[in-house]
């Protein structure tokens, strides 16, 4: 007989972002709950579905704390918009100035960031030899700075920043020069950069279904690349797709999802979720889609629980 959660074992989270209807976080971190015996409802606060621009994240913020939610995750556009509205951030979201996941405890709200450490783990599960010498990176919002900051901690040489906004990314790389030195970031002109990079990590809207396309011109997408892409709605984005064809190696989204959803569990609940079963699961509800657990275009690396 199964036995009845007690009051600390229920949570209530949520998730607020543009155009996430499509969202598989909910499945991913109640089936996590499931697993461990807890009670766990994971909502989406979409901002297109409530007719509210991105500057209303704060208002969302608020009632969520106000109705007894234990958490926030927050995506696209809302990652840096959240910062004002927060008590606190964790030194990971202070560094990278953008905040995916909010933890309400102790009467305050406060800010992490879980795609760093997400997008760190999948580029070693699932490309573990590409070579980081000089990386180009496209996109400075939130998940271009999580996958800079990671790209520079595991100890890559030199991301190339580029974003249609020029302002952000230089931003990014100032925040970059003061974190790991001037000369580990850089920008310039995307032709000059590409034929001579090891790999291309795309961190925009670009590819969703909401944005279809390619984020920059085929013809750089030139076979001595490798690619990662951190769009996962869906999993075969052009890039990818385009990226394969052209004998890249080739790194689709599904792993960061997962890993900084597990990431994010952990710091609603306390309590650390098998994420060998989460890539198992997530593959299930993308059918077709991936070509393996850990959202590889190669071989099939399997994650250890974590």
């Amino acid at each position: 007989m199964a036995v009845a959660p007690h009051d600390e074992d229920r949570y209530l989270v949520g998730l607020i972002g543009s155009g996430i209807e499509t969202s598989l976080s909910p499945a991913l971190h109640e089936r996590a709950a499931d697993e461990l015996g807890l009670r766990y409802l994971y909502r989406k606060l979409d901002l297109t579905v409530l007719g509210l621009p991105p500057e209303a994240v704060g208002e969302l913020v608020a009632a969520a704390r106000l109705a007894g939610y234990n958490g926030l995750n927050i995506t696209h556009p809302c990652k840096q918009l959240v910062l004002e509205h927060l008590d606190g951030l964790s030194p990971e979201a202070e560094a990278l100035q953008a905040v995916n996941t909010v933890v309400f405890a102790d009467g305050k709200a406060i800010g992490h960031n879980t795609d760093l450490s997400g997008f760190a783990r999948n580029l070693a599960l699932g490309l573990p030899e590409a070579p980081l010498d000089n990386v180009v990176l496209l996109g400075a919002g939130g998940a271009g700075a999580a996958a800079a900051h990671a790209l520079l901690t595991m100890g890559a040489g030199t991301v190339h920043v580029f974003d249609t906004d020029q302002g952000r990314c230089d931003k990014l790389i100032r925040s970059l020069h003061r974190n790991f030195g001037p000369d580990r970031a850089a920008t310039g002109k995307l032709d000059d950069v590409i034929p001579h990079a090891d790999g291309l990590v795309h961190a925009t809207p670009t590819g969703m279904a909401a944005y279809p396309g390619l984020p920059l011109p085929a013809e750089l997408i030139m076979p001595h690349l490798w690619v990662a892409d951190v769009v996962y709605r869906p999993l075969n984005t052009e890039l990818v797709m385009t990226a394969h064809a052209r004998g890249c190696g080739v790194l689709d989204g599904g792993g960061m999802v997962v890993f900084q959803a597990a990431e994010a569990f952990r710091l609603f609940t306390g309590r650390t979720p098998d994420t060998s079963r989460m890539l198992h699961h997530f593959a299930a509800l993308t059918p077709g889609q991936g070509r393996s657990p850990a959202g590889t275009a190669g071989g099939r690396p399997s994650a250890p629980a974590s």
